[in-house]
């Protein structure tokens, strides 16, 4: 008997001796995943550690303690650290303190700088001017408070330069910002480019302000699915003009709203210039704009030109105002017929409110406008034949795409010169769940205040933005031919590649990101299966608090690997995937590789590279 438990005792010390020698624990998530991975497919090729890389990282006890949790549904008591052990995205909005408070009397210069609260910053300033230069550029999460920014200030000028270029979930807030400011400036250049999900907030913005300007150039262009709230902007200001110029250009869905701005102003004078250019689904709601305002000018030119679908609300705009203009040039003039709202515009205006609207929209009428003192000058509409030849197939080839994002087959041939597009992800880091936890969770936008509770996030916060937009897209049906799943887990991955192509598939991605936005050269080329037309399933990233990939099979492709080499020394730099669609036929006719290679639904086979932490499965060769 003493003998048998000398030897229990020998065995779990040496066992605990083996495992922090590096072997991997057994009782770990990574450990159960590489199992599944063993038990599901059959091939011996070697695991790619990109991918086996973002199994969860919890140890055995964490992940019996998260467990437990999940099955309680107790997981959002313990939210801070289940975020932190599981290692989750996770933006807890309200916890940002306040680095800088109070009142700065000299000039700043805030050169690649991030992370602060200017709360109560410059306030009655006499003159000066404040510089944020490439402010937060290419952070992941920058949570930014301005408020009571330069506030009864004189003179004070702020400049906003590359603030929060690149960044992925930017929340920003200025409250109060320049209120009862005589003349000075404010200017936001490139403000939240290329943004992923930018939540912004400008609450009484310029509110009772005088003679103070702001320009908005280029503000959050090529940004993918956020929000902009404009919220009593400019209220009883005098004289205060507003520059928009190309904002939001090349968004995906982005929602703004004017509440009461320029409400009760005198002399506003507004301009939106190349607003929500070819942007996709824009959602725009002016809400009691230049409300009772006097003598205010406003101009939209080329105000969502070439822009897909959309959907915007002018309600009560310049109501009661007084000799007010407003010009809507190129309004609307897109290719995919939207859905604009005016409901009681100009009405009960004095004086002489001219409102023109040129070339505006496809097919609309504005026969309940023709209100007392309301004139609509030099409307017309454009109709199919002028839409027919603005571009090929009725699009728009002024729409900007990344060169390189789409090429042709034929480049893939040795000595061949291309851009490659930006392949950087740019996406938090993340580590999938496991099932045991996974399973758990809701998943559900109609279970969207469960899954609120479980992450810790406010309502109405860019976070929250961040869930719908993920649920929204994995519970699209799928397209003509398409089949679909969204996967949290290497499991689920595993399971949704080998439903589809069965269990000897191997998985590819690009080796690295060299050569990413610079002209490279193709190397040698080899068809995967022989370079024959077969099927793969995709998998593409989404935001999400745990790593979440949309997969979806994506029949009729061949996929290529490639040498990447520099142009100048001819070295290999990189290891390429590209998956080449040969039936584009069930694509929309406003897909940015038609826009950029010039063509239509189903005239040409359409490739693109697999971007840095995205990766097709195919059968193994």
């Amino acid at each position: 008997m003493k003998f048998l438990f000398f030897f229990f005792v020998l065995y779990s010390l040496s066992s605990f001796h083996v495992f922090s020698a590096g072997m991997e624990n057994p009782f770990t998530a990574k450990a159960s995943s590489i199992r599944y991975w063993n038990k599901h497919i059959s091939n011996n090729l070697p695991k790619p550690s990109f991918l086996t890389s973002k199994a969860s990282p919890l140890n055995a006890i964490d992940l019996a303690k998260l467990t437990k949790l999940a099955n309680h549904d107790s997981l959002s008591s313990h939210v801070e650290s289940f975020c932190s052990l599981a290692n989750l995205f996770c933006l807890f909005e309200n916890s940002s303190k306040t680095d800088i408070v109070g009142k700065r009397n000299q000039d700043a210069d805030f050169a690649v700088y991030s992370g602060r609260s200017f709360s109560g910053y410059g306030t009655s300033r006499l003159g000066g001017t404040d510089s944020f230069k490439n402010y937060s550029d290419g952070l992941n999460t920058p949570n930014q408070s301005f408020k009571k920014y330069s506030r009864e200030s004189n003179g004070h000028r702020e400049e906003f330069t590359s603030y929060a270029k690149d960044a992925n979930v930017a929340t920003d807030n200025f409250t109060n910002y320049g209120s009862s400011a005589t003349g000075g400036s404010g200017e936001f250049h490139i403000y939240e480019g290329r943004v992923n999900v930018p939540n912004l907030r400008f609450t009484s913005y310029d509110s009772d302000g005088n003679n103070h300007k702001l320009s908005f150039s280029s503000y959050t262009s090529e940004t993918n699915s956020g929000s902009e709230a404009f919220i009593s902007y400019g209220k009883n200001g005098n004289a205060v003009p507003a520059e928009f110029t190309s904002y939001s250009d090349n968004a995906n869905t982005i929602g703004s709203s004017f509440t009461g701005y320029g409400e009760l102003g005198n002399a506003p004078n507004d301009s939106f210039k190349s607003y929500g250019d070819s942007g996709n689904n824009p959602h725009n709601n002016f809400k009691s704009y230049g409300l009772a305002a006097n003598s205010g000018i406003n101009s939209f030119t080329s105000y969502r030109d070439s822009a897909n679908v959309g959907d915007d609300s002018f309600l009560s705009y310049a109501r009661n105002s007084n000799s007010g203009k407003v010009n809507f040039a190129n309004y609307g003039k897109t290719f995919n017929v939207g859905n604009d709202t005016f409901k009681e515009y100009g009405k009960g205006s004095t004086g002489s409110t001219t409102i023109g609207f040129k070339i505006y929209g496809l097919q609309r009428s504005f026969k309940d406008y023709a209100q007392k003192g309301v004139t609509f000058a030099g409307y017309t509409s454009s109709g199919s034949k002028e839409i027919a030849s603005s571009g090929v197939g009725g699009i728009s080839v002024n729409r900007w795409v990344e060169p390189g994002k789409f090429f042709r087959e034929s480049i893939l041939k040795q000595g061949n010169v291309m851009m490659m597009p930006d392949i950087v992800d740019k996406m938090p880091k993340r580590s999938f769940l496991p099932r045991a936890i996974l399973s758990k969770l809701p998943f559900s936008t109609s279970r969207l205040s469960e899954l609120r509770g479980t992450f810790g996030t406010p309502e109405n916060s860019s976070m929250e933005r961040v869930l719908i937009n993920a649920l929204t897209e994995c519970e699209r049906p799928p397209s003509p031919g398409e089949t679909k799943r969204c996967v949290g887990s290497l499991e689920d991955m595993i399971d949704f590649a080998t439903l589809v192509l069965g269990h000897n598939v191997t998985v590819r991605t690009t080796q690295n990101v060299k050569g990413s936005k610079k002209e490279i050269m193709i190397g040698e080329v080899k068809g995967i299966n022989g370079g024959y037309v077969t099927k793969s399933v995709s998998c593409h990233q989404s935001l999400y608090p745990y790593l979440l990939y949309y997969c979806h099979s994506v029949p009729k492709v061949r996929v290529y690997e490639a040498e990447i080499l520099d142009v100048k020394s001819k070295f290999k730099i990189n290891q390429g995937v590209a998956i080449c669609h040969i039936d584009t036929s069930a694509w929309s006719p406003s897909h940015g590789a038609f826009v950029a290679l010039g063509s239509s639904p189903g005239q040409i086979e359409v490739c693109h590279w697999i971007f840095e932490n995205d990766m097709t499965w195919t059968i193994a060769d």
